[in-house]
């Protein structure tokens, strides 16, 4: 393993795809226990592969690369699945009737996501998050006038959206 390493630190393309090769089983039960599907299994494996051959240069101890591997493997899972806690595919979503718990927020969420991003986002920050105007405008780098301007302009928009609703 110590001599493919050198190869394939000294740019040998096969050299290095022998050294994936010999981990891929590994690679495939680690991203799949902590994934649970073939699909986002797949996609760690390939984020780490890219990753593996961008900074193989960085392992400084060749019997490591295992362990080096399947740490940026882990990494790579970590950050899927706080990815997926973000967001939540709309194939998932449940209709919610109109008297139960969480409806008002799902369609307030439906009408957000009907105004333009710049719109969105400062209605977020505004609103959601309490930031002041001056904040806002540092933090998008705009000049406060224009944040006041996308305010406005936002709740008009989310008015005219929920009056259709």
């Amino acid at each position: 393993m110590e001599e493919l390493l050198e190869r394939a630190r000294d740019g040998d393309g096969s050299a290095f795809v022998a050294l994936i090769e010999s981990q891929k089983g590994t690679m495939y039960k680690v991203a799949r226990s902590y994934l649970h599907n073939d699909a986002d299994a797949a996609d760690a494996i390939s984020e780490t592969v890219l990753a593996c051959f961008e900074k193989l240069d960085t392992l400084h101890q060749p019997w490591y690369f295992r362990t080096w591997l399947i740490r940026i493997l882990i990494r790579k899972c970590q950050d899927m699945l706080r990815e997926r806690k973000r967001s939540v595919p709309l194939d998932e979503i449940t209709e919610v009737g109109r008297n139960e718990p969480g409806h008002a927020r799902v369609e307030f969420l439906a009408l957000l996501d009907s105004l333009d991003e710049k719109y969105r986002t400062v209605l977020l920050l505004y609103y959601g998050e309490g930031f002041s105007v001056r904040e806002i405008a540092q933090a998008m780098d705009l000049k406060e006038e224009t944040v006041k301007t996308r305010l406005k302009r936002a709740r008009a928009g989310f008015k005219l959206a929920y009056e259709a609703e």
